[in-house]
């Protein structure tokens, strides 16, 4: 009999263990974002504007997931405020507007923040095999151990760009996806075989073609980060996707279809096309 208790006791406890996060979430995602979270949505991520009411609830839907579950922490004294929580929660909710059911970064736990650009030590190894420590300057960091590391000032800034440029939690965001796949080399899960020759056939020719407007100087709609390696790509591409797309889809039509496919939504649709950029270095024909 005090077997059968001690049984019944774990399982009581091992349903109560599953049960409340279960009941927590629920409570949360009932309750509607308060006035001054929306404001915030609507100031501080450009697509929110652009949406129809059904794109806009899931996207507040999915936030109120994003700060029910991540933990936000200020590092280097900056005090975490509501509106840098809901800024970078719908920024990186953006990514999941179309996809992954109701799943928003499930390995993901923190997200640490600070005021301006951190430092972080970094190993280099030279061709002759030595060892030097170096510390670099980053905007922001994605970890695999549950952790985004952000510049505040650096996400507030790129609210405020015109033209956008870059956007640092899409950036580190799109490296949550790319991890989710088991490594973190430029191609995100993608669900077929199919899919991944499709993906790897235009996106490998796109990185080759970036990497010698790079070593040329020359610069388009992707930033030349990209040509670090495939995973920059990808998250630099994830930029230039949500940020311009119509100039994405203008110069990198095969590119823009794959994002399309795998984050099943237009950015067009959220602004209107930029006007076109006149061209005068040629005057019947000549150049002046």
């Amino acid at each position: 009999m005090e077997a059968l208790l001690t049984v019944s006791a774990l399982v009581a406890a091992g349903l109560l263990a599953w049960a409340i996060p279960r009941w927590r979430l629920h409570r949360a995602l009932a309750r509607p974002l308060p006035q001054e979270a929306l404001d915030t949505l609507a100031r501080n991520v450009e697509q929110y504007g652009g949406m129809g009411a059904a794109q806009r609830t899931r996207l507040e839907r999915l936030v109120r997931r994003f700060l029910h579950e991540k933990t936000f922490v200020g590092c280097a004294g900056l005090e975490i405020t509501d509106e840098m929580r809901v800024t970078i929660a719908g920024q990186a909710c953006l990514l999941l507007l179309g996809t992954r059911g109701e799943l928003v970064y499930p390995t993901l736990h923190s997200v640490l923040v600070y005021p301006g650009a951190f430092l972080v030590p970094r190993r280099q190894v030279d061709e002759a095999g030595v060892v030097s420590e170096e510390r670099q300057d980053l905007l922001g960091e994605s970890w695999g151990d549950g952790r985004v590391i952000l510049s505040w000032d650096h996400v507030r800034r790129s609210d405020n760009e015109e033209p956008p440029s870059h956007n640092v939690v899409l950036h580190e965001f799109a490296h949550q996806l790319d991890s989710e796949s088991g490594s973190t080399n430029g191609a995100p899960y993608l669900g077929s075989a199919e899919r991944y020759r499709s993906w790897s056939e235009v996106l490998s020719r796109d990185f080759a073609a970036l990497r010698h407007d790079a070593w040329f100087g020359q610069q388009g709609v992707l930033d030349h980060y990209g040509a670090t390696n495939p995973a920059e790509f990808f998250a630099v591409a994830t930029e230039a996707f949500f940020e311009q797309p119509h100039r994405l889809a203008e110069r990198h039509a095969a590119l823009f279809e794959e994002f399309l496919k795998y984050y099943r939504v237009d950015p067009r649709a959220w602004s209107a096309p930029p006007a076109p950029v006149p061209d005068y270095g040629m005057v019947y024909g000549q150049w002046q």
